[in-house]
């Protein structure tokens, strides 16, 4: 109980600064992260967690589903075909170009063999722009950079996962397990996608039978409920959950925008509240020994991941395309290892392998560095858009129309003097 309590403090402090965190670099994830640190065995003890204790691997993986599921909401498949070779390129180039630019400054700085450095890069790879907010879910900022940011981070990690077990099966005591079988990882994929796409289509025909149908104030709860049945069904029969929650949410919207629209400050607000839960339990493991144990070629390796190989494998993957250069750059920054690497880290530990821990260690301040610096500067960047109206700031809406009012007014008297 002592960390539900340490929640609701974190949760009521993150709300009381959230309009100051929306204006300024303070990061209301970054409060959580440093919460849970602060309340660790490290500094004052209150909660015991460890790698291996099963509330990380829990958390970790609904806030991965719950943020998946609402990010795939946000794809517009008209605009996704007319734009797809963006997205298409991030995927197919540039996550390539990080895994394998990742795996040779973790083998030659840190040390660790080839198999396990491949398998570190694989860890690495997935992005998730869960933590630059003030990008992707402001409609100032250009649609086509949102997009690519949220169909490339909704992607990779489904993508991610077989490269995962591959190099964990090769890597050590989980070599020829079953779990790692290719065949199996395809199947896992294939029935992720297949269950993601077609619930949402049963559900929509049954909502279309005259006798049923939700009243207006449940209408928010169809699609928490086929998130529910969707989280349940994938992990009993081990169908891909990170790819069926992406596809799932792209599909609802699709054939229900109705849906989608009873259910979106619900989900996001639910999607909020469990990755606060999962960065207040992943910052109970950032104690001060683990970052001890880093070597200082593991620091200049984490460096590396978050100011050059990201931003040049997505450069290089944009190159030639009608993005501007200020969104190029945008693009390449925000790459911020999230929810999909902390639970392939924790596959990594729990695996048992002869290089694991030090994997781990790496993984984990690399996750840490990523999600302070590019969740305190999402919302700088996103006035170099001109954003000024924040989300949830009292004042900001009725500020920009009166702006917009007292321009129209002005525009008016040149007119009548000319």
């Amino acid at each position: 109980m002592v960390l539900v309590a340490v929640f609701g403090v974190a949760l009521l402090t993150a709300v009381l600064l959230s309009g100051l965190a929306a204006r300024t670099v303070l990061s209301t994830s970054l409060l959580f992260l440093v919460g849970g640190a602060l309340v660790s065995d490290g500094f004052l003890g209150l909660v015991h967690i460890t790698p291996d204790s099963a509330i990380v691997s829990v958390t970790a993986d609904l806030a991965l589903f719950a943020v998946l599921f609402t990010d795939g909401m946000h794809v517009s498949f008209p605009k996704l075909r007319a734009n797809w070779k963006n997205p298409a390129r991030a995927l197919g180039l540039g996550m390539p170009l990080a895994f394998v630019g990742m795996a040779l400054v973790t083998h030659y700085l840190v040390g660790l063999d080839w198999t396990t450095s491949f398998l570190v890069g694989a860890v690495l790879a997935p992005t998730d722009p869960v933590f630059a907010s003030a990008i992707v879910s402001r409609k100032e900022v250009p649609s086509k950079l949102r997009q690519l940011l949220n169909v490339e981070s909704g992607i990779n990690d489904g993508l991610a996962l077989p490269i995962v077990l591959i190099f964990l099966a090769a890597a050590g005591p989980t070599a020829g397990n079953a779990e790692s079988d290719p065949a199996k990882i395809a199947l896992e994929l294939f029935l992720g996608l297949a269950f993601g796409i077609l619930l949402p289509l049963l559900v929509n025909g049954l909502v279309r039978f005259r006798l049923l149908g939700a009243e207006p104030k449940l209408q928010p709860l169809l699609p928490l409920a086929i998130g529910v049945i969707l989280y349940g069904l994938c992990h009993l029969t081990h169908a891909n959950p990170y790819l069926a929650a992406f596809s799932a949410g792209a599909v609802l919207t699709a054939v229900s925008p109705e849906a989608k629209s009873a259910f979106e400050p619900l989900g996001e607000a639910l999607a909020e509240l469990a990755k606060f839960a999962a960065l207040l339990v992943f910052g109970a493991l950032l104690t001060p020994q683990l970052f001890a144990d880093l070597s200082f070629g593991g620091y200049v390796a984490v460096v590396l991941a978050i100011v050059l190989i990201r931003p040049a494998s997505l450069l290089l993957s944009l190159a030639g395309t009608r993005f501007e250069r200020r969104e190029k750059l945008v693009a390449a920054w925000f790459g911020p290892k999230g929810f999909a690497s902390v639970v392939y880290g924790l596959l990594v530990l729990q695996a048992g392998i002869p290089q694991g821990e030090e994997a781990f260690t790496l993984i984990a301040v690399c996750i840490a560095a990523s999600i302070i610096a590019h969740s305190s500067t999402d919302v700088p960047i996103a006035r170099l858009f001109h954003v000024d109206e924040l989300a949830g700031i009292p004042g900001g809406r009725r500020e920009a129309e009166a702006g917009a009012e007292q321009g129209n007014s002005r525009r008016e008297t040149g007119a009548g003097v000319e």
